[in-house]
């Protein structure tokens, strides 16, 4: 947790939307163009969520990822662990112990004890930790809803239905045209074959 970037901001953003009890499965390029961010980017951060067990996925066209479990069951120190690992918030380097005056031997009281500099790192560490553990997705998504204006979640169900729709079409029509091209180059062998003599 040394740095908590937009990994962590982008993955809880879209956890958001997968939250409602009942929520439909979503692709993860979907939920990235919802919110108008890097799908590539996205498309990072779902294994991880995955492999930590806070999201399932679904495989085939009409597949996507859901929330593995309820939201408010998945704290957002979770989420957070499971996109940038268990780092600490602060790595001493033990610089107490440099000082010039030691003259390369630092004396015993000088590294006695944890480090005072980093004894309030890790006191803040953990009330991070702390503050983290105690909000879930759900608390996340209960505050959004209370901002947001009422249909909203419709809104959005209906704008990832289209999506899915638009996939369902397009691949629908690819297959038509691979067929067509088949179809019209067996129809083209047919008539580059030499024909018999007085066969039509």
């Amino acid at each position: 947790m040394a740095h908590l970037g937009t990994s962590v901001e982008y993955g809880l953003h879209c956890l958001l939307w997968l939250a409602e009890p009942g929520a439909a499965a979503a692709s993860s390029r979907d939920l990235a163009e919802l919110q108008g961010v890097s799908p590539s980017f996205v498309a990072k951060i779902f294994p991880r969520l995955e492999k930590a067990g806070i999201v399932s996925a679904t495989p085939g066209i009409h597949g996507g990822y859901r929330l593995a479990r309820p939201a408010a069951q998945i704290s957002v120190l979770a989420v957070v662990d499971a996109i940038e690992g268990r780092k600490p918030l602060f790595e001493c380097q033990e610089i107490r112990s440099r000082c010039a005056l030691f003259k390369g031997r630092a004396p015993a009281w000088s590294t006695q004890g944890v480090c005072s500099i980093h004894a309030v790192m890790l006191r803040a560490e953990q009330r991070m930790r702390d503050e983290l553990a105690g909000s879930s997705l759900a608390d996340l998504a209960g505050t959004v809803a209370r901002k947001a204006p009422a249909g909203l979640d419709g809104e959005v169900r209906v704008w990832l239905g289209d999506r899915l729709q638009a996939r369902l079409k397009a691949r629908a029509g690819d297959g038509l045209a691979r067929g067509t091209g088949k179809r019209a180059t067996e129809t083209d062998a047919r008539a580059a074959r030499p024909r018999r003599r007085g066969t039509p």
